[in-house]
């Protein structure tokens, strides 16, 4: 029971978050620590008491039990285990299958917020602030639109089609514009490199405009002139966040957030622009807008940094104009709101193409926790099957059977599939500290069924009949086994007066899961050892060689596979699809392995041996 709650902890190292890893070690070595001075410390202490203490110690010793309401209840309960064996199993599989459904309708979801009692202050002040104001909880949206996209030809003939567009403009104040640009078109087309960016592009553009223009007359100096300007602004357009397309498609994602009703508000440069626009004009409502062109808004850029703080612009777009953020404002913490969030702006941006490639990505610490919730829930589950199968692995070597090893995993299964089950039925939330409890509770609620097994064994020996060992294992072994589940379910509930609602959280269900199991294992498994006594008990004494009995080696070796294949998903990132294809090419492999192992000489003699006809001690 040591080494089976010391894997349950220990399975916590699988996880991918680091305190948690830290959690599950340090408890795994301090149980182990605590059965290393069990078995040396006690047998110490108890040698220093006189034997005269001792002669009347323990129930042994009386001939008669003493009748108390507990021992009533068991041998009860040892009696309707045996009459109504199957009954009690149909109603456990009908309590496994509302716990199926019941986990169905699990929500993950955690608020650290919500950690705290609804009377603590923070609680309060978080609701106050977030019925009052536009949401507590940040997010940040980032916008990229770097890109170093080439002047390939399909550029050059936007560039050409635009340098036109200027000249057909300026033509009649500057006759000789169309003669200089086919200059300008000539000389790009043959100095250019055609893998040049179209920044470098624009920039080799101006400098040879430039040249041209220190040797030009003067009627020619201003027609370059007109050029050089009409090449900035081409080059100003690749700073994205100055083109009005680009802030109109923030200002309408803005507008698409605002109705999933989860956002309380939401602020980008595409507001500053809008409000600085409608300032300049005339301050009427209807032009609080995005300017028609680019000229108008690089003009509300270079308003608003001559106001008092020109450094907080960059708050909201980098210098470059390439990149900008959108403060997302959240009136709620819950993870599930953040993620609803993040699937609107996916499915806005599927629905809705930006004007140029935009690369997206979320920031925030109401973000984090989202990403650290998926950590969480999911490195749990892979340490929970993981502790679940290093435990069975366990239980079948322990008993030298793969099917005592399945049936001492029985209450636990039940225990775990109705603590979810109620968790989802009462609406819940898959939090953190419920996460936990799943690898917490692997632990702990095998040892009843391996106490209660492990004695039922001992007793067939000596009985030959499950019928003569029930009473008796319905006397001391379930007393113990009762006194054991009511100390340890008991002395969870101190937990309950903590101030933090997760310490709450622990303190019940670790009441209920040690109540539930230890319930289940006095049920569930004397009505299963009625049922399918002829198939358990038909040979309790296996080969003390586990590569003897080729079925159990596979089974073993099994288990073992889909341990080494979920440690390396975990850790090193191997597709699950790529571990099922090479798991099931080593099966094989390791039947013909145990074939072999069990047709040894050593196990004939063996099997022999254990083939003697049964004697009752």
């Amino acid at each position: 029971t040591s080494l089976t709650s010391a894997a349950g902890f220990l399975s916590l190292a699988l996880t991918p978050i680091p305190p948690v890893q830290v959690f599950g070690v340090f408890v795994a070595v301090g149980i182990m620590l605590a059965w290393l001075f069990t078995v040396l410390f006690v047998p110490a202490y108890v040698m220093f008491i006189p034997d005269r203490l001792l002669e009347n110690f323990g129930m042994a010793v009386q001939h008669e039990v003493q009748e108390t309401r507990l021992t009533q209840l068991l041998r009860k309960t040892g009696v309707l285990t045996a009459r109504w064996a199957k009954p009690i199993l149909v109603v456990l599989v009908l309590l496994v299958g509302v716990s199926l459904y019941g986990m169905s309708r699990i929500e993950i979801n955690d608020n650290p917020v919500k950690w705290f009692s609804k009377r603590h202050p923070i609680r309060i002040a978080d609701i106050a602030l977030n019925e009052h104001f536009g949401g507590t909880y940040m997010a940040y949206l980032v916008l990229d639109g770097r890109s170093e996209r080439p002047a390939d030809e399909s550029y050059r003939k936007h560039f050409t089609e635009g340098l036109f567009e200027k000249v057909s403009a300026i033509e009649d104040e500057y006759p000789s514009v169309a003669k200089l640009a086919e200059r300008l078109l000539s000389e790009m087309s043959r100095s250019v490199d055609q893998t040049q960016v179209q920044s470098a592009f624009l920039e080799a553009a101006i400098q040879w405009v430039d040249e041209q223009a220190r040797t030009a007359t003067d009627d020619d100096y201003y027609t370059w002139d007109e050029l050089k300007a009409w090449l900035g602004v081409e080059k100003t357009r690749l700073n994205v966040f100055k083109r009005p397309d680009v802030l109109r498609y923030m200002a309408d994602l803005q507008a698409h957030l605002d109705t999933i009703g989860r956002v309380g508000k939401s602020s980008s440069v595409a507001d500053i622009v809008r409000k600085i626009n409608q300032e300049l004009i005339d301050g009427q409502p209807e032009n609080y807008r995005i300017p028609d062109n680019l000229e108008g808004v690089a003009e509300c850029y270079l308003q608003y940094q001559q106001s008092h703080r020109p450094g907080d612009l960059w708050h909201l777009v980098t210098p470059g104009y390439q990149q900008a953020n959108i403060w997302v404002q959240l009136t709620s913490g819950d993870n599930k709101d953040m993620e609803a969030v993040v699937e609107a702006v996916e499915a806005y941006f599927e629905a809705n193409t930006p004007p140029v490639p935009l690369k997206h990505q979320w920031a925030g610490l109401t973000y984090i926790n989202t990403v650290w919730q998926n950590k969480m829930v999911w490195g749990m589950l892979q340490s929970f099957l993981g502790s679940f199968l290093v435990v069975y692995i366990m239980m079948a070597i322990l008993f030298r059977s793969s099917l005592w090893g399945l049936l001492c995993m029985i209450p636990l299964t039940i225990t775990i599939a109705a603590i979810y089950g109620v968790i989802g039925l009462v609406g819940k939330d898959y939090d953190m500290p419920v996460a936990v409890l799943s690898a917490l509770t692997l632990g702990m609620a095998v040892d009843f069924a391996i106490h209660f097994l492990e004695r039922s064994r001992s007793i067939y020996s000596t009985t030959g009949s499950w019928k003569k060992s029930a009473p008796q294992m319905f006397g001391e072994p379930a007393r113990a086994i009762s006194r054991n589940v009511l100390v340890i379910a008991i002395g969870f509930l101190p937990l309950l007066a903590a101030p933090l609602v997760p310490y709450k959280t622990v303190g019940i269900f670790l009441c209920a899961i040690m109540a539930i199991s230890g319930i289940v294992t006095l049920l569930a498994l004397p009505a299963v050892m009625t049922v399918a006594e002829k198939i358990l008990f038909k040979k309790i004494h296996q080969p003390e060689s586990a590569g003897c009995n080729c079925g159990f080696c596979l089974v073993i070796a099994v288990a073992t596979l889909a341990l080494i294949a979920l440690n390396l998903h975990q850790y090193w990132q191997i597709g699950i699809a790529t571990l099922t294809w090479v798991s099931l090419g080593v099966i094989p492999v390791l039947l013909v392995i145990c074939g072999l192992m069990s047709r040894r000489q050593t196990c004939k003699r063996i099997g022999e041996k254990d083939n003697q006809p049964f004697e009752r001690k």
